[in-house]
Protein backbone atom coordinates (compact mmCIF):
# COMPACT_ATOMS: atom_id res chain seq x y z
CA UNK A 1 0.00 0.00 0.00
CA UNK A 2 1.35 3.38 -0.88
CA UNK A 3 1.66 5.81 2.29
CA UNK A 4 3.17 8.94 0.60
CA UNK A 5 3.53 10.01 -3.87
CA UNK A 6 5.44 12.86 -5.52
CA UNK A 7 4.11 13.51 -8.44
CA UNK A 8 5.51 15.23 -11.65
CA UNK A 9 7.58 17.99 -8.59
CA UNK A 10 8.53 20.46 -10.34
CA UNK A 11 10.68 23.74 -8.39
CA UNK A 12 13.61 26.24 -9.73
CA UNK A 13 15.23 28.61 -7.55
CA UNK A 14 16.12 31.76 -9.81
CA UNK A 15 17.75 30.14 -12.77
CA UNK A 16 18.87 27.10 -11.41
CA UNK A 17 16.42 23.94 -11.89
CA UNK A 18 16.24 21.92 -8.70
CA UNK A 19 13.44 19.42 -9.75
CA UNK A 20 12.29 18.83 -13.09
CA UNK A 21 9.86 16.06 -12.52
CA UNK A 22 10.42 14.02 -9.71
CA UNK A 23 8.18 11.61 -8.59
CA UNK A 24 8.61 8.69 -6.02
CA UNK A 25 6.04 6.15 -4.26
CA UNK A 26 7.10 5.00 -0.12
CA UNK A 27 5.20 2.07 0.61
CA UNK A 28 4.01 1.11 4.20
CA UNK A 29 6.83 -0.40 6.22
CA UNK A 30 9.38 0.29 3.63
CA UNK A 31 12.99 1.79 3.35
CA UNK A 32 13.24 3.67 0.41
CA UNK A 33 16.67 4.88 -0.23
CA UNK A 34 17.56 8.12 -2.89
CA UNK A 35 20.69 8.22 -4.23
CA UNK A 36 22.36 10.78 -7.00
CA UNK A 37 25.10 13.19 -7.32
CA UNK A 38 25.16 16.27 -5.18
CA UNK A 39 22.48 19.09 -6.39
CA UNK A 40 20.37 16.33 -8.25
CA UNK A 41 17.31 17.26 -6.47
CA UNK A 42 16.92 14.68 -3.56
CA UNK A 43 17.11 17.28 -0.55
CA UNK A 44 15.19 19.47 -2.17
CA UNK A 45 12.56 16.85 -2.80
CA UNK A 46 12.47 16.16 0.88
CA UNK A 47 12.02 19.60 1.95
CA UNK A 48 8.97 19.87 -0.29
CA UNK A 49 7.28 17.00 1.27
CA UNK A 50 7.59 18.42 4.80
CA UNK A 51 6.77 21.97 3.80
CA UNK A 52 10.08 23.85 4.13
CA UNK A 53 10.12 24.45 0.51
CA UNK A 54 6.72 24.99 -2.11
CA UNK A 55 6.94 23.18 -5.30
CA UNK A 56 6.22 25.36 -8.76
CA UNK A 57 4.11 21.98 -9.70
CA UNK A 58 3.42 18.79 -8.50
CA UNK A 59 1.59 16.84 -6.05
CA UNK A 60 2.22 15.40 -2.99
CA UNK A 61 -0.35 12.89 -1.65
CA UNK A 62 -0.07 10.73 2.15
CA UNK A 63 -2.79 8.27 1.75
CA UNK A 64 -4.28 8.83 -1.08
CA UNK A 65 -4.69 12.80 -0.30
CA UNK A 66 -3.64 15.43 -1.69
CA UNK A 67 -1.36 17.98 0.88
CA UNK A 68 1.01 20.64 0.74
CA UNK A 69 2.37 21.08 4.37
CA UNK A 70 2.96 25.24 5.19
CA UNK A 71 5.41 24.10 7.77
CA UNK A 72 7.75 20.91 8.98
CA UNK A 73 5.29 21.60 12.20
CA UNK A 74 2.49 20.82 10.13
CA UNK A 75 3.62 18.02 8.21
CA UNK A 76 4.80 16.48 12.07
CA UNK A 77 1.16 17.31 13.31
CA UNK A 78 0.35 14.89 10.50
CA UNK A 79 3.26 12.27 11.28
CA UNK A 80 5.63 12.63 8.90
CA UNK A 81 9.41 13.66 10.40
CA UNK A 82 12.06 14.49 8.88
CA UNK A 83 16.13 14.94 9.96
CA UNK A 84 18.14 17.37 7.87
CA UNK A 85 21.54 17.82 7.16
CA UNK A 86 21.31 21.35 8.84
CA UNK A 87 21.10 20.22 11.94
CA UNK A 88 18.26 22.43 14.19
CA UNK A 89 19.51 21.92 17.39
CA UNK A 90 19.83 25.03 20.28
CA UNK A 91 23.14 24.44 21.63
CA UNK A 92 22.38 26.33 24.85
CA UNK A 93 19.63 24.37 25.85
CA UNK A 94 19.96 20.71 27.13
CA UNK A 95 19.59 17.50 25.40
CA UNK A 96 16.29 16.94 27.08
CA UNK A 97 14.96 20.41 26.24
CA UNK A 98 16.23 19.47 22.74
CA UNK A 99 14.71 16.47 22.52
CA UNK A 100 10.98 17.79 23.23
CA UNK A 101 11.49 21.29 21.84
CA UNK A 102 7.97 20.59 19.97
CA UNK A 103 6.22 19.17 22.37
CA UNK A 104 7.07 18.97 25.89
CA UNK A 105 5.34 16.66 28.47
CA UNK A 106 3.38 18.90 30.96
CA UNK A 107 1.79 18.92 34.17
CA UNK A 108 -1.82 19.08 34.76
CA UNK A 109 -1.33 22.60 35.51
CA UNK A 110 0.34 23.09 32.22
CA UNK A 111 3.75 23.43 33.15
CA UNK A 112 6.61 21.70 31.83
CA UNK A 113 7.15 18.53 34.17
CA UNK A 114 10.69 18.38 34.51
CA UNK A 115 10.81 15.37 36.15
CA UNK A 116 9.12 13.19 33.15
CA UNK A 117 11.29 15.16 30.61
CA UNK A 118 14.48 13.87 31.82
CA UNK A 119 12.79 10.31 32.28
CA UNK A 120 11.29 10.60 28.76
CA UNK A 121 14.78 11.81 27.62
CA UNK A 122 16.99 8.88 29.44
CA UNK A 123 14.46 6.22 27.92
CA UNK A 124 15.05 8.09 24.19
CA UNK A 125 18.72 8.20 24.51
CA UNK A 126 19.14 4.29 25.84
CA UNK A 127 18.45 3.74 21.87
CA UNK A 128 21.96 4.75 21.41
CA UNK A 129 22.85 3.24 24.87
CA UNK A 130 26.76 2.21 24.52
CA UNK A 131 27.55 4.19 21.54
CA UNK A 132 27.46 7.78 22.53
CA UNK A 133 29.03 7.69 25.76
CA UNK A 134 27.75 8.88 28.94
CA UNK A 135 26.05 12.11 27.42
CA UNK A 136 22.40 11.93 29.60
CA UNK A 137 19.57 14.89 29.95
CA UNK A 138 21.18 17.41 31.23
CA UNK A 139 23.82 18.11 29.02
CA UNK A 140 24.35 21.14 27.18
CA UNK A 141 24.11 20.71 23.58
CA UNK A 142 27.01 23.23 23.09
CA UNK A 143 29.28 20.22 24.96
CA UNK A 144 28.53 17.81 22.53
CA UNK A 145 30.80 16.47 19.95
CA UNK A 146 29.62 16.06 16.22
CA UNK A 147 28.70 13.04 16.40
CA UNK A 148 26.11 13.27 19.46
CA UNK A 149 25.19 16.32 18.43
CA UNK A 150 23.99 14.19 14.94
CA UNK A 151 22.39 10.98 17.56
CA UNK A 152 20.86 13.83 19.72
CA UNK A 153 18.88 15.39 16.17
CA UNK A 154 17.92 11.71 14.84
CA UNK A 155 16.34 10.94 18.33
CA UNK A 156 14.64 14.74 18.15
CA UNK A 157 12.65 13.24 15.25
CA UNK A 158 12.31 10.10 16.56
CA UNK A 159 10.92 11.10 19.82
CA UNK A 160 7.52 12.24 18.09
CA UNK A 161 6.71 8.47 16.81
CA UNK A 162 6.03 9.90 13.28
CA UNK A 163 4.77 6.80 11.01
CA UNK A 164 6.56 8.30 7.96
CA UNK A 165 10.39 9.62 8.23
CA UNK A 166 12.75 11.31 6.19
CA UNK A 167 16.28 10.90 6.72
CA UNK A 168 18.67 13.30 4.84
CA UNK A 169 22.31 11.41 5.41
CA UNK A 170 21.51 11.40 8.89
CA UNK A 171 25.08 8.67 9.08
CA UNK A 172 27.69 11.89 7.68
CA UNK A 173 28.48 12.24 11.25
CA UNK A 174 28.22 9.21 13.09
CA UNK A 175 31.14 6.66 13.27
CA UNK A 176 31.23 2.72 12.60
CA UNK A 177 29.76 1.74 16.20
CA UNK A 178 27.06 4.40 15.76
CA UNK A 179 26.05 3.75 12.03
CA UNK A 180 25.56 0.15 13.17
CA UNK A 181 22.91 0.72 16.04
CA UNK A 182 21.49 3.33 13.64
CA UNK A 183 20.48 0.67 11.23
CA UNK A 184 19.55 -1.36 13.90
CA UNK A 185 17.17 0.92 14.82
CA UNK A 186 15.98 1.55 10.98
CA UNK A 187 15.27 -2.30 10.89
CA UNK A 188 13.21 -1.86 14.36
CA UNK A 189 11.10 0.80 12.75
CA UNK A 190 10.51 -0.80 9.27
CA UNK A 191 9.18 -4.04 11.42
CA UNK A 192 6.88 -1.84 13.23
CA UNK A 193 5.55 -0.70 9.56
CA UNK A 194 6.88 2.92 9.59
CA UNK A 195 7.38 3.78 6.07
CA UNK A 196 11.30 5.71 5.54
CA UNK A 197 12.73 7.39 2.87
CA UNK A 198 16.78 7.80 3.08
CA UNK A 199 19.32 10.10 1.17
CA UNK A 200 22.46 8.32 1.31
CA UNK A 201 25.88 9.25 -0.87
CA UNK A 202 27.49 5.60 0.53
CA UNK A 203 26.66 2.73 -1.80
CA UNK A 204 27.08 0.06 1.23
CA UNK A 205 24.37 1.72 3.07
CA UNK A 206 21.49 1.88 -0.08
CA UNK A 207 22.30 -2.21 -0.51
CA UNK A 208 22.21 -2.48 3.44
CA UNK A 209 18.97 -0.64 4.55
CA UNK A 210 17.01 -0.46 1.49
CA UNK A 211 14.05 -1.91 0.04
CA UNK A 212 13.79 -0.17 -2.64
CA UNK A 213 16.41 2.63 -4.61
CA UNK A 214 15.14 5.38 -6.73
CA UNK A 215 18.25 7.12 -8.31
CA UNK A 216 18.29 11.10 -9.03
CA UNK A 217 20.11 13.01 -12.02
CA UNK A 218 19.55 16.44 -12.63
CA UNK A 219 16.58 16.98 -11.40
CA UNK A 220 14.79 14.09 -12.02
CA UNK A 221 13.91 10.93 -10.77
CA UNK A 222 15.60 8.53 -13.65
CA UNK A 223 14.62 4.62 -12.07
CA UNK A 224 13.20 2.85 -9.12
CA UNK A 225 14.92 -0.88 -8.78
CA UNK A 226 14.22 -3.42 -5.80
CA UNK A 227 17.62 -3.77 -4.36
CA UNK A 228 16.78 -7.36 -4.32
CA UNK A 229 16.83 -7.08 -8.34
CA UNK A 230 19.43 -4.80 -8.86
CA UNK A 231 23.57 -4.25 -8.11
CA UNK A 232 25.72 -1.30 -7.70
CA UNK A 233 27.16 -1.13 -10.84
CA UNK A 234 23.95 -0.48 -12.80
CA UNK A 235 23.02 2.07 -9.89
CA UNK A 236 26.09 3.93 -11.01
CA UNK A 237 25.36 4.01 -14.92
CA UNK A 238 21.65 5.13 -13.75
CA UNK A 239 23.35 8.14 -11.97
CA UNK A 240 25.53 8.29 -15.06
CA UNK A 241 23.03 7.95 -17.82
CA UNK A 242 23.00 5.51 -20.22
CA UNK A 243 25.36 7.05 -22.42
CA UNK A 244 28.76 8.02 -20.83
CA UNK A 245 30.67 10.83 -22.87
CA UNK A 246 33.70 11.11 -22.76
CA UNK A 247 35.53 14.33 -21.57
CA UNK A 248 37.78 16.52 -23.41
CA UNK A 249 40.90 16.31 -21.76
CA UNK A 250 42.36 20.16 -21.69
CA UNK A 251 46.69 19.00 -21.21
CA UNK A 252 48.98 16.36 -21.33
CA UNK A 253 49.96 14.67 -17.95
CA UNK A 254 53.73 16.21 -17.59
CA UNK A 255 57.13 14.49 -17.81
CA UNK A 256 58.85 15.82 -14.81
CA UNK A 257 58.75 13.38 -11.88
CA UNK A 258 60.40 15.38 -9.11
CA UNK A 259 58.39 15.67 -6.48
CA UNK A 260 56.63 19.08 -5.10
CA UNK A 261 55.11 17.88 -1.94
CA UNK A 262 54.75 14.53 -0.48
CA UNK A 263 52.27 13.76 2.18
CA UNK A 264 52.61 9.98 4.56
CA UNK A 265 49.39 9.24 5.93
CA UNK A 266 48.77 12.45 7.11
CA UNK A 267 45.17 12.78 9.36
CA UNK A 268 43.30 15.83 10.72
CA UNK A 269 39.35 16.87 11.22
CA UNK A 270 36.96 15.19 8.78
CA UNK A 271 40.16 13.05 6.93
CA UNK A 272 42.70 10.23 7.77
CA UNK A 273 45.67 8.46 6.65
CA UNK A 274 45.72 10.30 3.33
CA UNK A 275 49.38 9.82 1.52
CA UNK A 276 50.26 11.05 -2.22
CA UNK A 277 52.99 12.54 -4.24
CA UNK A 278 52.34 15.95 -5.89
CA UNK A 279 54.38 16.22 -9.28
CA UNK A 280 55.99 19.33 -10.67
CA UNK A 281 53.75 20.51 -12.91
CA UNK A 282 50.80 18.60 -12.10
CA UNK A 283 47.72 19.40 -11.16
CA UNK A 284 46.55 16.51 -8.81
CA UNK A 285 42.88 16.47 -8.45
CA UNK A 286 40.89 15.61 -5.30
CA UNK A 287 37.59 14.06 -6.06
CA UNK A 288 34.75 12.23 -4.41
CA UNK A 289 30.85 13.37 -2.69
CA UNK A 290 31.01 16.87 -1.02
CA UNK A 291 32.17 17.11 2.50
CA UNK A 292 34.40 13.91 2.17
CA UNK A 293 37.58 15.58 3.46
CA UNK A 294 38.79 17.44 0.89
CA UNK A 295 38.86 20.77 1.71
CA UNK A 296 39.77 20.17 4.99
CA UNK A 297 42.77 18.48 3.48
CA UNK A 298 43.51 21.82 1.46
CA UNK A 299 42.93 23.77 4.34
CA UNK A 300 45.07 21.78 6.82
CA UNK A 301 47.88 21.81 3.93
CA UNK A 302 47.94 25.45 4.06
CA UNK A 303 47.87 26.04 7.97
CA UNK A 304 44.42 27.34 7.98
CA UNK A 305 43.03 24.21 10.25
CA UNK A 306 44.22 22.33 13.03
CA UNK A 307 48.21 20.51 12.69
CA UNK A 308 47.73 17.32 11.50
CA UNK A 309 49.09 14.10 11.69
CA UNK A 310 51.86 12.13 10.27
CA UNK A 311 54.39 13.58 7.98
CA UNK A 312 54.47 16.52 4.59
CA UNK A 313 57.47 17.07 3.02
CA UNK A 314 57.61 20.15 1.03
CA UNK A 315 60.73 20.19 -1.88
CA UNK A 316 62.44 17.77 -0.07
CA UNK A 317 62.45 19.49 3.24
CA UNK A 318 60.00 18.93 6.52
CA UNK A 319 57.05 20.78 6.06
CA UNK A 320 54.65 21.59 9.27
CA UNK A 321 53.09 25.12 8.78
CA UNK A 322 51.61 26.78 12.23
CA UNK A 323 49.65 28.93 10.30
CA UNK A 324 48.93 30.40 6.82
CA UNK A 325 51.99 32.32 7.43
CA UNK A 326 54.13 29.73 7.48
CA UNK A 327 52.70 27.94 4.61
CA UNK A 328 52.90 31.46 2.98
CA UNK A 329 56.72 31.35 3.54
CA UNK A 330 57.10 28.38 2.15
CA UNK A 331 55.70 28.81 -1.38
CA UNK A 332 52.47 26.80 -0.60
CA UNK A 333 49.02 29.44 -1.47
CA UNK A 334 45.36 28.43 -1.19
CA UNK A 335 42.48 30.14 -2.72
CA UNK A 336 38.74 29.26 -1.43
CA UNK A 337 35.57 29.05 -3.27
CA UNK A 338 34.17 30.90 -0.57
CA UNK A 339 35.74 34.50 -1.32
CA UNK A 340 33.76 36.07 0.96
CA UNK A 341 34.54 34.16 3.90
CA UNK A 342 38.55 33.44 2.73
CA UNK A 343 39.24 35.25 0.18
CA UNK A 344 38.85 39.64 -0.13
CA UNK A 345 39.22 42.54 2.11
CA UNK A 346 35.82 43.61 1.05
CA UNK A 347 36.81 47.16 1.90
CA UNK A 348 39.91 47.48 0.68
CA UNK A 349 40.84 48.82 -2.69
CA UNK A 350 42.02 45.82 -5.00
CA UNK A 351 45.74 46.81 -5.25
CA UNK A 352 45.48 45.79 -1.31
CA UNK A 353 44.11 42.65 -2.26
CA UNK A 354 46.95 42.19 -4.90
CA UNK A 355 49.74 42.89 -2.37
CA UNK A 356 48.22 40.76 1.09
CA UNK A 357 50.40 37.67 0.90
CA UNK A 358 53.62 39.82 -0.56
CA UNK A 359 53.91 41.39 2.85
CA UNK A 360 53.71 37.89 4.58
CA UNK A 361 56.59 36.59 2.28
CA UNK A 362 58.85 39.36 1.81
CA UNK A 363 58.22 39.80 6.09
CA UNK A 364 57.57 43.61 5.72
CA UNK A 365 55.02 45.77 7.21
CA UNK A 366 54.58 47.91 4.44
CA UNK A 367 55.55 47.69 0.14
CA UNK A 368 56.61 50.38 -2.02
CA UNK A 369 53.23 50.83 -4.32
CA UNK A 370 54.97 52.29 -7.04
CA UNK A 371 57.06 49.73 -7.73
CA UNK A 372 54.77 47.13 -7.78
CA UNK A 373 52.03 48.70 -9.50
CA UNK A 374 53.42 47.56 -13.13
CA UNK A 375 53.47 44.18 -12.00
CA UNK A 376 50.40 43.69 -10.38
CA UNK A 377 49.21 45.49 -13.33
CA UNK A 378 50.55 42.37 -15.88
CA UNK A 379 49.44 40.31 -13.31
CA UNK A 380 46.02 41.85 -13.78
CA UNK A 381 46.51 41.76 -17.48
CA UNK A 382 47.37 38.39 -17.63
CA UNK A 383 43.98 37.62 -15.59
CA UNK A 384 41.89 39.40 -18.12
CA UNK A 385 40.65 41.25 -14.86
CA UNK A 386 37.46 44.26 -15.49
CA UNK A 387 38.06 46.66 -12.87
CA UNK A 388 37.98 50.56 -13.21
CA UNK A 389 41.27 50.85 -11.45
CA UNK A 390 43.00 49.20 -9.22
CA UNK A 391 42.55 51.50 -6.10
CA UNK A 392 38.58 50.28 -7.28
CA UNK A 393 37.25 48.68 -3.85
CA UNK A 394 37.24 45.08 -4.51
CA UNK A 395 33.42 44.80 -3.47
CA UNK A 396 32.79 46.96 -6.48
CA UNK A 397 33.73 44.04 -8.41
CA UNK A 398 32.03 41.49 -9.98
CA UNK A 399 31.96 38.05 -8.23
CA UNK A 400 33.91 36.60 -11.09
CA UNK A 401 36.69 39.09 -11.28
CA UNK A 402 37.23 39.49 -7.48
CA UNK A 403 37.94 35.82 -7.73
CA UNK A 404 40.44 36.61 -10.40
CA UNK A 405 41.77 39.06 -7.88
CA UNK A 406 42.83 36.13 -5.23
CA UNK A 407 43.66 34.36 -7.92
CA UNK A 408 46.34 37.10 -8.73
CA UNK A 409 47.23 37.35 -5.71
CA UNK A 410 49.29 34.27 -5.50
CA UNK A 411 50.46 35.02 -9.08
CA UNK A 412 52.48 37.77 -7.53
CA UNK A 413 53.40 35.79 -5.11
CA UNK A 414 55.15 33.50 -7.15
CA UNK A 415 53.91 30.32 -5.50
CA UNK A 416 55.59 26.71 -5.94
CA UNK A 417 52.26 24.75 -4.94
CA UNK A 418 48.59 25.84 -5.56
CA UNK A 419 46.00 24.76 -3.34
CA UNK A 420 42.84 24.97 -5.00
CA UNK A 421 39.62 24.47 -3.31
CA UNK A 422 36.55 24.30 -5.38
CA UNK A 423 37.39 27.82 -6.99
CA UNK A 424 35.20 28.29 -9.63
CA UNK A 425 31.90 27.73 -7.45
CA UNK A 426 29.80 30.68 -8.60
CA UNK A 427 31.31 32.19 -11.51
CA UNK A 428 30.89 32.64 -15.03
CA UNK A 429 32.20 29.86 -17.95
CA UNK A 430 34.43 32.71 -19.62
CA UNK A 431 36.43 33.43 -15.82
CA UNK A 432 36.60 29.99 -16.01
CA UNK A 433 37.77 29.36 -18.67
CA UNK A 434 40.20 32.00 -17.79
CA UNK A 435 41.19 29.91 -15.02
CA UNK A 436 41.81 27.32 -16.72
CA UNK A 437 44.15 29.11 -19.38
CA UNK A 438 46.50 30.43 -16.04
CA UNK A 439 46.17 26.53 -14.51
CA UNK A 440 47.99 25.42 -17.95
CA UNK A 441 50.26 28.28 -18.24
CA UNK A 442 51.16 27.74 -14.17
CA UNK A 443 52.00 24.17 -14.49
CA UNK A 444 54.06 24.71 -17.96
CA UNK A 445 56.69 27.05 -15.06
CA UNK A 446 56.88 24.46 -12.89
CA UNK A 447 53.84 25.44 -10.50
CA UNK A 448 51.88 22.20 -8.50
CA UNK A 449 48.22 22.07 -8.39
CA UNK A 450 45.97 20.15 -5.73
CA UNK A 451 42.75 20.78 -7.23
CA UNK A 452 39.48 20.12 -5.55
CA UNK A 453 36.46 21.06 -7.03
CA UNK A 454 32.75 19.98 -6.73
CA UNK A 455 32.10 19.53 -10.68
CA UNK A 456 33.30 16.01 -11.89
CA UNK A 457 34.11 17.00 -15.39
CA UNK A 458 36.06 19.99 -14.24
CA UNK A 459 37.85 17.56 -12.69
CA UNK A 460 38.19 14.89 -15.61
CA UNK A 461 38.97 18.16 -18.11
CA UNK A 462 41.94 19.69 -15.83
CA UNK A 463 43.24 16.78 -13.41
CA UNK A 464 46.41 15.07 -14.57
CA UNK A 465 45.40 12.26 -11.74
CA UNK A 466 42.21 12.16 -9.17
CA UNK A 467 42.46 10.98 -5.71
CA UNK A 468 38.95 10.14 -5.11
CA UNK A 469 37.73 10.82 -1.25
CA UNK A 470 35.38 8.43 0.36
CA UNK A 471 34.83 8.65 3.77
CA UNK A 472 38.03 11.07 4.67
CA UNK A 473 40.02 8.99 2.73
CA UNK A 474 41.59 7.80 -0.80
CA UNK A 475 40.06 5.01 -2.04
CA UNK A 476 41.50 5.24 -5.63
CA UNK A 477 44.09 6.95 -7.53
CA UNK A 478 42.89 7.38 -11.23
CA UNK A 479 45.34 8.46 -13.64
CA UNK A 480 45.95 7.23 -17.34
CA UNK A 481 43.08 5.59 -18.96
CA UNK A 482 41.35 5.02 -15.62
CA UNK A 483 40.70 8.95 -15.37
CA UNK A 484 37.16 8.82 -16.18
CA UNK A 485 33.50 9.75 -15.13
CA UNK A 486 32.47 5.55 -14.57
CA UNK A 487 35.24 5.52 -12.24
CA UNK A 488 35.19 8.60 -10.29
CA UNK A 489 31.67 7.63 -9.64
CA UNK A 490 32.00 3.89 -8.73
CA UNK A 491 35.10 4.89 -6.09
CA UNK A 492 32.90 8.05 -4.98
CA UNK A 493 30.01 5.83 -4.30
CA UNK A 494 31.96 2.53 -3.29
CA UNK A 495 31.79 1.06 0.33
CA UNK A 496 33.56 3.46 2.67
CA UNK A 497 37.20 2.53 3.22
CA UNK A 498 37.21 0.42 0.53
Amino acid sequence: MTVLEAADVHKRFGGVVALAGANLELAAGEVHVLIGANGCGKSTLCKIITGSVFADRGTIRLDGRAMRFRTPSEAARAGVGVFYQELSLIPQLTVAENLFLRRPPRSRAGLVDRRRLRREASRALERFAGAIGDIGPDHLVADLSADQRQVVEILKVLVDEPRVILFDEPTAALDNRQVEVFFDLVDALRREGRSIIFISHRMDEVFRIGDRVTVFRNGESVATMHIADTDKDEVVEKMLGTRIEAVERRRDAPKAADVAMRAEAIGGTHFDDVSFDLRRGEILGLGGLHGQGQSSLLRALFGADNAFSGSVAVGGEVYRPRGPRDAIRAGVAYVSGDRGRDGVFPVRPVFENFVAALLTRRRRARLDRRALSAEVGAVGDRLKLRAASLDALISELSGGNQQKVVIGRWLVNEPRILLLDDPTKGIDLNTKSDLYRILDELCMEGVSVVFYSSEERELLANADRIAVFNGGRVVDLLEGERVSELNLYRAAFAAEGH
